[in-house]
């Protein structure tokens, strides 16, 4: 975990920002650089923020019901600028969207209910290229 760097960010039009302030601390704590970019971002200025920082991950957290849309959009982004960063998504996220998320490039998706250890296990997994299929 030394020095590995973790951009959070929310996407959108979601102004609930409790959850991810929540998460960055628990990842602070276990460890990791955390960078917040703060409520309001586009998938294009945290593609730009996460290399710009060079970060070793992304952390979407969304409440809004577009998690389909943008999370996505962010990792079209990331891969535009020709980085290879993951993008772990936390939120409100049917379960009947978990397949087409890592369909479409998401590394992990996070839940309601899961703990801070679950969390931090995610992360470290998903950094470590361990997370299960």
């Amino acid at each position: 975990m030394s020095g590995e760097r973790i951009l959070v960010a929310k996407v959108g039009l979601d102004g609930h920002d409790r959850g991810v302030k929540v998460v960055a601390r628990i990842l602070r704590d276990a460890g990791y650089e955390v960078i917040y970019t703060g409520l309001f971002q586009t998938p294009e200025t945290v593609a730009a923020a996460a290399v710009d920082e060079d970060a070793d991950a992304i952390g979407l957290s969304m409440l809004s019901g577009a998690h389909m849309t943008l999370a996505p959009l962010v990792v079209e982004a990331v891969r535009a600028r020709g980085a290879d960063i993951p993008v772990i998504l936390g939120g409100t996220v049917p379960d009947h969207d978990l397949d087409e998320l890592k369909a479409k490039g998401v590394a992990a998706v996070l839940t309601p209910g899961t703990t801070a250890e679950g969390i931090i296990k995610e992360v470290q997994q998903v950094l470590d290229g361990t997370q299960a299929a």
